[in-house]
């Protein structure tokens, strides 16, 4: 048993946000179809590294996936037919696409007046910018993630990965799961729900406004130091490798001092509180790095565990897959995809203890699943050779 079993959701979505979404759906249980089109599918295939389409093995596990034309008629009937079996529709168009093909919320809600609908969009189906180019490129740049990323000395930078769109996606999980459980609690029926990625980055990276109104001071980018307590950064040991460091709480920063060997710097006027210690920070990085540098990576970990100074390695990819943590924990399996072979990947998470998420098969090719979807709506092996021939399915 797993806790979304008999959930049917229906993912029209391209590229990471929609997909982060249905992926967490399809790995707890719910029968996951992705809505492809035919000959091309969905974007995220074309993300790949030596040739391996490696996020949408991934992110597209435990799906099945039907290749449907939605610039037909006949497509979009077979589309209706679909939405009166299913629970839940997630769609990332640009807002007004589904109500111009002539299957906007109202008319989906008619079909089916308990479905949940997720639209995911750069800024939200409604304001100034609803028309606009919606990637999370330009929302990272925009929420001020960018601005407050990087050396002062340095220009703002981006995330290396879709970081925008994942947190968008787990965000519209949770919000499909609150309006199914109103839905089913409150009997409300169906409702649509509006998911910019601009909100929950902006939600996540702090209380900037408030900051900003009680100080009136944009902040700089601070590297890795932290603008609220200090000492916090990554410092290099001697063999050139790295660990993080955080001490923000007084009390381990007490054992910080005596375990560098620095135990006068506790009542020093210039660190004796958290806010001494942010404004000489400069000073303070300085004696931690000297200390540092004395070292190997692995002494350091060792010793400051011995200690209970809060600190850990910064690793690469490399390491992160053989780390003890990681694989005692079992992180990361290797899975069977039909396509590329075994493919290395994060286990489902969160750890439900009765109920777990499991990868139970490999992400499909395109339309893999679309003679099976169609019979399950009544869909007859005659009536889909003659879709077939038509193009509307492949």
């Amino acid at each position: 048993m797993q806790p979304l079993d008999n959930l049917k959701v229906l993912d029209l979505s391209r590229l990471a946000a929609g997909n982060m979404v249905s992926h967490m759906f399809a790995d707890f249980g719910a029968d996951v179809i992705k809505i492809e089109r035919p000959g091309k599918g969905d974007d995220l295939r074309n993300w790949k590294v030596n040739g391996i389409s490696h996020w949408w093995a991934v992110y597209s596990r435990n799906k099945r996936s039907i290749a449907l034309n939605l610039k037909e008629k006949e497509g979009l009937n077979l589309l209706k037919e679909l939405v009166k079996t299913a629970d839940v529709l997630i769609e990332n168009f640009v807002p007004g696409t589904l109500e111009k093909w002539g299957v906007g919320p109202k008319k989906l809600i008619e079909l089916n007046n308990k479905i949940i609908i997720l639209r995911i969009s750069g800024w939200g189906q409604t304001g100034l910018y609803k028309n606009a180019p919606g990637f999370g490129s330009l929302v990272e740049g925009m929420s001020g993630f960018a601005t407050m990323t990087g050396e002062k000395s340095q220009m703002p930078l981006l995330p290396p990965t879709a970081l925008a769109d994942m947190i968008a996606g787990l965000t519209g999980f949770g919000a499909v799961l609150m309006g199914i459980l109103a839905s089913k609690k409150n009997d409300l029926g169906g409702q649509v729900i509006d998911l910019s990625l601009f909100e929950p980055l902006f939600s996540i990276i702090g209380p900037w406004a408030a900051s900003y109104k009680i100080s009136g001071k944009v902040p700089d980018r601070m590297g890795n130091r932290s603008s609220v307590a200090a000492p916090r950064g990554i410092y290099k040991a001697k063999d050139n490798k790295y660990i993080s460091l955080s001490a923000s709480m007084q009390s381990m920063w007490e054992k910080l001092a005596i375990t560098i060997g620095e135990k006068e710097l506790i009542n020093d006027p210039k660190f004796i509180s958290n806010s001494d210690r942010l404004n000489n920070q400069d000073h303070l990085d300085n004696v931690i790095s000297k200390f540092m540098k004395k070292y190997n990576r692995d002494e350091l970990l060792k010793l400051f565990s011995e200690a209970g100074v809060t600190v850990g390695p910064v690793l690469d990819i490399s390491e992160i897959i053989d780390h003890p943590y990681v694989v005692d924990r079992e992180i990361l399996l290797e899975h069977e995809n039909s396509e590329f072979g075994n493919i290395l990947m994060h286990q489902a998470f969160p750890r439900l203890s009765k109920t777990p998420g499991k990868i139970l098969k490999s992400a499909p090719s395109i339309g893999e699943n679309t003679d099976d979807i169609l019979k399950e709506i009544g869909i007859t092996p005659l009536q889909i050779e003659q879709l077939r021939n038509k193009k509307i399915i492949n």
